[in-house]
């Protein structure tokens, strides 16, 4: 992958929000911050709080030739803050509107992976209140909002388990909710900038699965990279990675998210879980690491982004 050198020099990075996220998009957006002025731009830091005309003048006052939009979760990589950046005529990092509400939509995500062949577990959607009175799948599955991210809201419920009603009445992430069978096994992210896979990270934890516990406290996981299985499933994580990129409209970077179930032996079986639109951007975050694996630092991460941003679909 060669850097590109971009010829935007005026930055304006967005980072905090209103989402479940907010924390890590701070964390994201201090890092960019940092790496953007190091690779030589002029950047102007927005933080951004529930007052959308104090960003918007904050974008107008700053004149950005580009916005590396490093917002996290709802309001910032479901296509709402991308809608405002188009309609401001700014070109910004990641996909646009299209692809980022759709991508954050696991339902609408995993029926366009399906469309397009791409291996998905059994899922339903279904309501607190059909949560409420009956298992929605056989047990074991798993239940996770339907449009957040950092795996915010997701349980995994299990034989013998009697915390569904509870979940159910105490549910506060919206009126939809994913029911995902439980896949075996080991977790597995593929990272592609510009249609291009990067490599195969296994994420190992100690934790029931990958939680917002694992990716964010100290120790709460390591990363394998990369991943010690099969290469004819390395291979085809590589390619599934790709094909949802593409399936999606996905434009500079995303990430894909596998359960690998190898409990029967190698080579296994891959489900691809989510695509996310904007990985985390910490120097240690799953993309970063993958591109460093590949030979690109983490400014020049950056700075290939911002030569990547435009608007539109």
């Amino acid at each position: 992958m060669n850097a590109i050198t971009p010829m935007q020099k005026r930055v304006a990075v967005l980072y905090g929000g209103i989402s479940a996220e907010r924390d890590v998009s701070l964390s994201t957006g201090a890092q960019v911050i940092a790496a953007l002025r190091e690779a030589g731009f002029e950047v102007s830091p927005i933080e951004v709080t529930q007052d959308l005309p104090a960003t918007i003048g904050a974008l107008a006052a700053a004149k950005p030739d580009a916005v590396f939009n490093a917002l996290h979760g709802r309001f910032g990589e479901d296509g709402c803050i991308q809608g405002v950046l188009d309609w401001m005529g700014l070109p910004y990092t990641h996909s646009g509107v299209r692809a980022s509400s759709v991508a954050m939509d696991k339902a609408a995500a995993k029926a366009v992976f399906s469309a397009h062949g791409l291996p998905v577990a059994a899922h339903r959607v279904v309501s607190p209140q059909e949560l409420e009175e009956a298992d929605p799948l056989p047990l074991p599955y798993v239940v996770k909002p339907v449009d957040e991210g950092s795996s915010v809201g997701v349980t995994i419920l299990r034989e013998g388990d009697n915390r569904r009603e509870e979940i159910a009445r105490n549910w506060r992430f919206g009126h939809r909710i994913m029911a995902e069978s439980f896949i075996p096994g080991r977790e597995l992210t593929v990272a592609v900038m510009d249609d291009e896979p990067l490599a195969v990270t296994e994420i190992a934890t100690g934790n029931q699965f990958y939680d917002y516990e694992a990716k964010y406290a100290d120790g709460g996981s390591h990363h394998v990279l990369p991943a010690p299985i099969h290469p004819d499933v390395t291979a085809e994580a590589l390619r599934i990675a790709v094909a949802a990129h593409r399936a999606l409209g996905c434009r500079g970077v995303s990430r894909s998210d596998f359960r690998y179930d190898d409990t029967a032996g190698e080579p296994g079986r891959l489900y691809l879980l989510e695509v996310n639109t904007q990985p985390g951007m910490t120097r240690t975050s799953l993309l970063p690491e993958q591109a460093a694996h590949r030979g690109i630092g983490f400014p020049a991460l950056c700075a290939w982004m911002i030569g990547q941003a435009c608007h539109g679909p």
